[in-house]
């Protein structure tokens, strides 16, 4: 892709401005200068154990002070999709965290485990449980939504991997042989969500991510410059992350800084 009229940004999180509780070289300055010359951007993540207030107290931690307006978290992005198809007030099934159901509450849905239930809603759960997992199938088979936050596999962790959010989902998909929709990177929605809140189009923002596949395949779907940074996990991910290729690959944001400065 010839260099585009960027605008604004959309930036991943762990990876590309910090990783762990350390942040990454020229995330701060970046930040800063966005906001210093009003530059649009928004932070996404797949996450939705924390809510964007806690996304908010972790980066200022490390010395980025960043409005939680300006995060965008899978949650918040599942429950701008339900407010757009559920009436408020409509009872939601969740398999996710405590930010997840704090999320939901504050969008006007009512969390509960009854039976009727308008709408399943997928996330990490790390205390999952075959009665929680049986109560969303029974909600499902009489004709519930089916929604996810991602579709992640694995969750990385300093110790390891873990079980994902996707392979939670997983067994819900087998058991009922629905599709879910799934709201978070790969897919577009995640991103959309992101640029409606910073007020910017697709043709005139930037996907900044350390996954081939999930952050460039999620800008890619969206139609947006996709810019990988190589802090983070840069490792391929499948066939499918073998044939995409970002539009532009920088060391750090340091980097990224100097080529938005020189345009």
């Amino acid at each position: 892709m010839a260099s585009p009229r960027v605008r604004g940004f959309l930036f991943d999180m762990d990876g590309v401005l910090y990783r762990g509780r350390q942040p990454l070289p020229g995330a701060r300055a970046m930040l800063e200068t966005l906001t210093r010359t009003r530059v649009p951007f928004a932070l996404v993540t797949n996450n939705s154990t924390r809510t964007p207030r806690q996304y908010a107290r972790l980066l200022a931690r490390m010395g980025m002070q960043v409005p939680q307006a300006r995060i965008v978290t899978s949650s918040v992005a599942v429950a701008s999709y339900l407010r757009a198809r559920l009436r408020p007030g409509s009872r939601i099934l969740l398999i996710g965290e405590p930010p997840f159901r704090r999320v939901l509450e504050r969008a006007g849905f009512v969390v509960t485990w009854e039976d009727r239930a308008k709408a399943v809603v997928v996330g990490l759960d790390r205390r999952v449980t075959y009665q929680k997992l049986a109560k969303a199938l029974a909600a499902l088979g009489r004709g519930a939504h089916f929604v996810a936050s991602n579709p992640d596999p694995v969750l990385p962790t300093e110790g390891g991997l873990l079980p994902g959010a996707g392979s939670i989902l997983a067994a819900l998909r087998y058991a009922t042989e629905r599709t879910p929709v799934i709201i978070g990177k790969p897919r577009p929605t995640l991103l959309r969500v992101a640029m409606a809140r910073a007020g910017l189009r697709a043709h005139e923002t930037a996907m900044v991510g350390d996954q081939i596949s999930t952050d460039i395949a999620a800008g890619r779907a969206a139609g947006l410059y996709t810019i990988l940074v190589l802090t983070g996990v840069t490792a391929a991910g499948g066939r499918r992350a073998a044939r995409l290729r970002p539009d532009l690959t920088v060391r750090d944001l340091r980097e990224l800084g100097r080529w938005y400065a020189r345009r």
